[in-house]
């Protein structure tokens, strides 16, 4: 899979300062797409949009308190990092408490800023990625069948062949064959890749 550029979208009512953070992003090889106001970037925000968001606290129009609510609201995944001004410090503590992933305090350091946003898209990115792989997981444990997850069961039970085929009334042999239908739709290499999977399962349940 190819790995995608890193992206912020920047929703700041200063043309100045949506010009001045696109270009030092550019410098770091980072994306960026530019929106003058907090209803448009709303407006165009859809299941498919990623990176995160770089959010002024102050606009006009809508306020970047105003649009990190209806972010949460919808909900959005993506990361919201507020830029403040030293006045802003308080909003921008409560904002934190209610799940926003950082803020940066005016002026900044150039290179601190691209530091932090590259922080949270990564501590974003491996959420997402750890997100996919446990679906991934429930998915194909809904392959099992009955008998099978009954089998599977007794194998994170420590039981053996012969006991699990004596506790479900079939034999060693088809508890051995189950097994291995379990394995295959699991996508484990061995017995101790299968508990690892289970182990996971279960602490996801």
């Amino acid at each position: 899979m190819t790995k995608r550029a890193p992206l912020v979208h920047i929703v700041d009512d200063d043309p100045a300062i949506r010009d001045a953070l696109s270009w030092l992003f550019s410098t770091r090889q980072v994306n960026t797409e530019l929106w003058d106001s907090g209803e448009a970037f709303l407006d165009a925000l859809s299941p498919e949009t990623q990176g995160c968001i770089l959010l002024d606290i102050r606009m006009d129009g809508l306020s970047g308190l105003e649009v990190f609510e209806q972010l949460r609201e919808r909900p959005s995944p993506l990361p919201v990092i507020f830029l403040t001004g030293h006045g802003d410090l308080p909003l921008a503590v409560n904002a934190l408490k209610q799940g926003a992933a950082d803020f940066i305090e005016k002026p900044f350091n150039d290179n601190d800023l691209v530091d932090r946003v590259l922080d949270v898209l990564r501590s974003y990115e491996a959420s997402q990625a750890e997100r996919d792989n446990e679906q991934a997981l429930e998915e194909r444990l809904d392959t099992l069948s009955q008998r099978e997850r009954e089998v599977l069961e007794q194998f994170t039970k420590g039981a053996s062949n012969k006991e699990a085929g004596r506790h479900l009334g079939i034999s060693p042999r088809t508890i051995e064959d189950h097994r291995a239908n379990i394995m295959k739709k699991l996508g484990a290499r061995n017995a101790a890749d299968l508990v690892r999977i289970v182990m996971t399962a279960s602490r996801n349940a």
